[in-house]
């Protein structure tokens, strides 16, 4: 478990800006599961996603995320994973195969959220940011994530629980200058075997 857990190039919660937000966020006095709820809800809701926005940065690694307050999901889940984290609380990522359109016209890219161990179990918390017809919710039971899987599009969820960012989308957004440069050169699948398989 100790992988959830630490600090990373790309889940760098000892920087000063997540230490900040961290004494904003969480009260000693709350429990985990109060502390996964607000920095989901933190995340979900007051980092737009880079898309939404029509975002003029690029961000991956958790602390520009906050400084910029924006990424895609891969960079949101970075800064959830970061906050949680910082508070002993394991955060691995979890991805699913989706189109980039409504349908399958411009291809497919790897799709990020979050896994959060709480009280005993894994739970699934997609911090995309919700916009009409995407309503993605706390839920410590059955996930409410982003986007179901359209078996008709060939769209389905990679098994497992991986400790760290998916390296080959890290990479993409550190050389992306543009949103354009991110719908020509996302990753579109995923080699790496899980930490945890579920």
């Amino acid at each position: 478990m100790n992988a959830f857990l630490s600090d990373h190039m790309y889940i760098d919660y000892h920087s000063e800006i997540i230490q900040q937000k961290i004494s904003e966020l969480f009260a000693h006095s709350m429990t985990d599961s109060q502390k996964v709820k607000t920095a989901y809800e933190f995340v979900r809701d007051e980092i737009p996603h880079s898309f939404d926005c029509n975002a003029d940065v690029i961000t991956a690694k958790a602390s520009d995320v906050l400084y910029h307050k924006t990424g895609i999901c891969h960079a949101k889940a970075n800064l959830l994973a970061a906050l949680l984290r910082s508070q002993g609380i394991p955060a691995g990522f979890c991805f699913q195969h989706l189109t980039l359109a409504d349908d399958d016209s411009l291809g497919y890219c790897v799709h990020a959220y979050n896994a959060v161990f709480l009280d005993g179990k894994w739970i699934k918390l997609d911090a995309r940011g919700n916009k009409p017809g995407v309503n993605a919710q706390f839920s410590t039971s059955e996930p409410v994530l982003a986007f179901p899987c359209r078996a008709e599009y060939d769209e389905y969820f990679w098994k497992g629980i991986y400790a760290f960012p998916h390296l080959p989308t890290m990479k993409m957004l550190e050389n992306a200058a543009c949103l354009q440069d991110i719908i020509d050169n996302i990753p579109d699948h995923i080699e790496d075997a899980p930490d945890i398989m579920e």
